[in-house]
């Protein structure tokens, strides 16, 4: 049984996806590979897939042989197929996978280093100034001893309780609760090297040979680690750092040793190092950190990585100077231009601590905005609320100072089980959002799948254009079962008073009306078997060409509008937004965007409803100011972009209230 497919997962199958694919391939019994131009890999083996490269937008083949064969190809290449797969714990591609080359990682100084600064690779924006705390571990070299035939199966149960001890240790860190889910991805990506096949294949050969076991480990993890360098993809290249770190750590497990810790490092110390593997670091206590700085690594190591998630200045790829450095009394940085400054002299520290003070305002003066509540001239409230996909996320969003949700995706509270979720598991995840953010206003979006993006439970059709196809509030009103289910779920979570509930896709006032029947239904439903219930306001999602021309009619029949820019652009413009060679026409402040969004907002206002906007393009500093003056009173997007557009819109207020 075999089958192709276009893969759409964002960026491909790095170290997230990839893990989540090998799991799932592991739960099914059938022997699976996936081909990609001619080579074929196993399925179950996270480091043959990274190695095999698959990238968005390539073509491959899944093929399995056993008992449930079919089943195994169709939710393989259904996981293939979906642009968020990997990215279940969050709404947004995560950090920890990847981070777009073009904004997220800092630039070179382009005219050579100034004197007295070292120029290497800018990892994390940011500058620091502050004592070195050098981490140089000792190496662990080959042992390179002799195994005679009779101590090779002993060598061999060595390793594999050398490797269980690391995966214990690893899974230790995972269910720790004060580690972020951010370095959480991270880990378990790590967790999954470590139990690879191929590393404890490759390594076993190299003990049946009579290689004892330290030996066998390094020489195991070189030559994949040497694999992963030859790819031609910045971030697949980084993992090499990946597999030499956990080979390290079985290798301190063999010899009943562990890593030197970081625990003792001083507030804003700079840690330098020649290498530091990802796990140590997300151990380490980073808030004490002041920045790093790293002989080897790139922008797209997970060093690199966590370094931004946790806003700490990095620069990697030092190379050997990092030796000469470990006297330095003090060391400053710029994570932008990746300039190191061993013992700065008065002149150059003075411009470092400038810079760090300036910094500190800017984030000082972002944070005063968390409790404010922007509003216009006649008292009318903007919300400036968060786009989230999962309950993880509301710490983040509460602590940027969100008012509210103004898009909660239950699709991934679908797709991260391999079942339909309950009636009981929903409510209680509705109600808990709801509670989490009250009195502020929480909008949950119906299930919002189709063939882009299926769950287990549900057969979707083969498609040639899933976004054009079954998808949305279709799929729903075909299917009751599944959309009773949630329109009950979301009645019982109602009791807490300010949820609210919104319908993806919809392009016919006749999709609103065949809802607002169901919802009667279950209210009925809940009533007679004395379930406790609310009521809650019911809006749409403005996303289709035929929405906006609709809008005035739609405006009669339900609560609010909410703007998808995302899929209004890809639809207005005739763009998959997933094409990148089309991708230039992908802007939502193209002029007939604009403009079937200003349609919208007269067809709200008209109808006096409110009208918000939970697209990407709500963060925009460039479109808020028109965003305001058509009169949207919520933008609501990624937690990470609330503080600062909060600043913005109580400027614009301040200046439209000012005599």
């Amino acid at each position: 049984m075999e089958r192709s497919t276009i893969v759409r997962v964002h960026e491909g199958l790095h170290a997230r996806p990839a893990t989540r694919f090998v799991k799932l391939a592991k739960s099914f019994e059938s022997d699976v590979e996936i081909r990609k131009g001619g080579k074929a890999v196993s399925a179950k083996s996270s480091v043959k897939l990274m190695l095999l490269g698959v990238k968005e937008g390539d073509e491959v083949t899944v093929s399995a042989e056993g008992a449930d064969a079919a089943e195994a190809v169709e939710a393989l290449v259904a996981y293939l197929k979906n642009p968020l797969s990997g990215t279940e714990e969050g709404a947004e591609p995560a950090a920890t996978d990847i981070v777009p080359m073009d904004t997220a990682i800092p630039s070179q100084a382009a005219d050579g280093p100034p004197a007295g600064a070292f120029q290497a690779v800018g990892a994390s924006e940011g500058m620091a100034l502050g004592p070195v705390f050098a981490h140089f571990p000792a190496r662990i070299e080959p042992e390179q001893k002799t195994l005679s035939a009779d101590q090779i199966p002993a060598e061999k149960r060595r390793f594999a309780k050398a490797v269980a001890a690391v995966e214990a240790g690893l899974d230790a860190s995972l269910a720790a609760g004060d580690v972020p889910a951010s370095d959480r991805g991270i880990i378990q990506a790590l967790r999954d090297i470590v139990g690879d096949d191929e590393l404890k294949a490759a390594t076993e050969r190299s003990i049946d040979g009579g290689l004892d076991a330290i030996s066998a480990v390094i020489a195991a993890s070189s030559g994949i680690a040497d694999d992963f360098r030859q790819l031609n993809d910045a971030y697949l290249k980084a993992r090499a750092e990946d597999v030499e770190s956990v080979a390290r750590q079985i290798c301190l497990a063999l010899l009943g040793e562990e890593e030197a810790r970081l625990d003792d490092i001083a507030d804003g110390a700079v840690l330098l190092a020649e290498d530091i593997g990802a796990w140590d670091l997300a151990r380490a206590p980073l808030k004490r950190i002041g920045g790093i700085v790293c002989g080897h690594g790139g922008a797209t190591s997970h060093v690199a990585i966590i370094a931004r998630t946790h806003g700490i200045p990095a620069v990697l790829g030092a190379g050997d100077k990092v030796h000469d450095w470990r006297q330095a009394r003090q060391i400053g940085i710029d994570g932008r231009k990746g300039l190191v400054f061993p013992d700065p002299d008065a002149e150059i520290r003075r411009k470092l601590e400038a810079g760090i003070a300036e910094a500190d305002r800017e984030r000082a003066a972002l944070r005063s905005y968390r409790d404010v509540e922007p509003r216009r001239p006649d008292g009318t409230l903007i919300h400036i609320a968060a786009n989230l996909g999962s309950l993880d996320e509301i710490d983040a969003a509460k602590a940027a100072g969100a008012m509210g949700v103004g898009l909660f995706r239950t699709e991934l509270l679908f797709m991260r089980h391999m079942h339909l979720p309950s009636e009981d598991m929903q409510a209680e995840t509705y109600g808990t959002l709801a509670a989490a953010f009250a009195p502020y206003p929480v909008i949950v979006r119906t299930l919002d799948i189709g063939g882009d993006k299926p769950i287990a439970g549900i057969e979707f059709p083969e498609e040639d254009n899933p976004f054009l196809g079954w998808r949305g509030i279709r799929m729903c009103l075909d299917r009751p079962d599944i959309f009773k289910t949630q329109l009950r779920a979301l009645l019982r979570a109602s009791v807490n008073g300010n949820l609210k509930v919104m319908l993806p896709m919809v392009s016919d006032v006749g999709e609103v009306r065949r809802t607002r029947s169901l919802i009667a239904e279950c209210r009925k439903e809940l009533t007679a078997e004395g379930a406790a219930h609310g009521d809650f306001a019911l809006g749409i999602m403005i996303e289709t060409p035929a929405a906006v021309f609709a809008a005035d009619e739609l405006a009669a029949e339900v609560a609010f509008f909410s703007v998808g820019t995302n899929d209004l652009t890809q639809y207005v413009m005739a763009a998959d937004r997933l094409n990148p060679s089309v991708s230039a026409l992908n802007d939502a402040s193209h002029p007939a965007v604009m403009a079937a969004i200003g349609q919208a907002a007269r067809a709200a206002e008209r109808a006096g409803i409110e009208i918000g906007m939970c697209g990407e393009a709500a963060a925009r500093a460039d479109l808020v100011p028109r965003f305001l003056e058509m009169g949207l009173t919520e933008l609501s997007m990624s937690p990470a972009s609330i503080l600062a557009v909060k600043k913005q819109v109580s400027g614009i207020v301040e200046k439209a209230a000012a005599p």
